[in-house]
């Protein structure tokens, strides 16, 4: 196992219940990155759908929202889960992360099996560089945890707090413990980058995020695709009001397919004096 599969792990203790070790090697200033929970409740939910339609169609996560109540700490914690509603092709379901009793983050998701239908692709990749075209960061040297994780090539906008033109920012991103694409992995990586109000702003700010959801048009990993390679991570914000913003992100294969979407609202704070 990877260490992302390790530290993302669900271990059943009872029906509906799940625990979880966070591990700080994802965090992000004093608490864990947004998009690390979100895995952590997406994988415990994964798994409780996956039990539920052993034998029937498969039901991989279509869409994922999660809203942050409160940073979580270092350690053990469990993921209560229940089934909303279940049919033969479509699972709704929701999942707490509770630590030392309180509830830390609420999520809703749906699974949905491959159907029959009308099919249509408008989707563009962004014309960047390729990962190997581009400038490889030393992300050893990164001021959070969690991007120490990853090797990043940036090909999107440009350096945080540097008063660009605009908001939009990203680059080529993989695992530095490689493994294949998954939804769990995407919703991660999703909210790894630096929020894209960044690059436009000169004054040094923090962003946590409030809800984050995340949308799978497609089940992961593609046929093809299972050896793990450089994804491309697209970030733009349009405006930000009344200290808040809203964010949405694109996540590419290499061969221009798109593994997922993201959109979520977070906060513009200063820091404390």
């Amino acid at each position: 196992m990877t260490d992302f599969e390790t530290d993302t792990a669900a271990i059943e203790i009872a029906p509906g219940r799940s625990r979880v070790e966070l591990n700080d090697r994802w965090w992000i200033g004093p608490g864990p990155n947004g998009g690390y929970v979100a895995a952590l409740m997406l994988q415990a939910m994964s798994e409780m759908v996956a039990e539920a339609t052993e034998g029937a169609n498969v039901q991989p996560p279509r869409s994922l929202s999660v809203h942050f109540l409160s940073a979580p700490s270092v350690g053990e914690a469990e993921v209560a889960v229940e089934i909303e509603r279940q049919g033969h092709s479509t699972t709704f379901i929701s999942a707490r992360l509770i630590q030392d009793g309180e509830t830390e983050a609420k999520a809703m998701a749906v699974f949905s099996a491959e159907r029959q239908g009308p099919s249509f692709n408008h989707s563009k990749m962004p014309s960047v560089p390729s990962p190997e075209g581009g400038l490889e960061l030393d992300t050893a040297q990164a001021p959070v945890a969690v991007f120490t994780q990853y090797r990043a090539v940036p090909v999107i906008g440009g350096s945080a707090f540097g008063g660009g033109p605009r908001a939009e920012t990203g680059g080529w991103m993989k695992l530095k413990d490689e493994q294949p694409m998954t939804a769990v992995l995407a919703a991660a990586m999703l909210d790894v980058w630096f929020p894209a109000p960044f690059v436009t702003l000169t004054e040094r700010v923090f962003a946590p995020t409030l809800e984050y959801t995340v949308h799978f048009p497609r089940e992961l990993p593609v046929p093809g695709s299972e050896a793990a390679d450089w994804v491309l991570v697209r970030l733009m914000t349009d405006e930000a009001h009344d200290g808040h913003f809203s964010e949405d992100g694109e996540l590419w294969s290499r061969d221009g397919t798109l593994l997922a979407r993201c959109r979520q609202v977070a906060l513009l704070r200063s820091p404390k004096p």
